[in-house]
């Protein structure tokens, strides 16, 4: 029992500390509902081991509203199996809107939850979901899930 015990533990070890690492820069965009905001172009900076930054700028320009928004995130990146990563972030953005009588800007505070593929060739692949809390009363001052697709080339 002792031996199971401690060959677990190794390989536990083992495969937290041998883990894919993350790649130095990523590209891409990250499509998904984003309360109307839509595509985002998004851009990831390693950090250190496990850590990197995300940064998204989205545009909307719909519905007699035309909005910007700037969120940066650092993120935790825990390896699964393979390619398979599993990573949480937290951070803020800010943003400005104008819809015809009303304009001005916000901030916000958001999460970030999501799993993402890795593939031989410069391609990573994740979905994640991300909470955002705005702090402006005439656009955006509620909690807000935005479920998006990212893709995005590694270099």
């Amino acid at each position: 029992m002792k031996r199971l015990f401690l060959i677990t533990l190794f390989s536990l070890i083992f495969g937290f500390t041998s883990a894919q690492s993350i790649s130095k820069n990523a590209l891409g965009i990250r499509l998904g509902d984003n309360d109307g905001f839509g595509g985002e172009i998004s851009y990831q900076r390693y950090l250190k081991e496990n850590n990197r930054l995300e940064f998204d700028l989205g545009f909307r320009s719909s519905n007699d509203v035309d909005a910007f928004k700037l969120v940066g995130l650092y993120q935790w990146v825990m390896p699964i199996d393979g390619g398979f990563n599993w990573y949480v972030g937290a951070g803020g953005g800010i943003g400005s809107f104008d819809a015809g009588e009303n304009d001005g800007t916000f901030a916000l505070v958001a999460g970030d939850l999501g799993i993402e593929y890795s593939f031989d060739f410069p391609l990573l692949l994740s979905l994640d979901m991300r909470p955002e809390l705005g702090f402006n009363d005439e656009f955006s001052d509620d909690l807000d899930l935005d479920i998006a697709l990212g893709i995005r080339y590694q270099f």
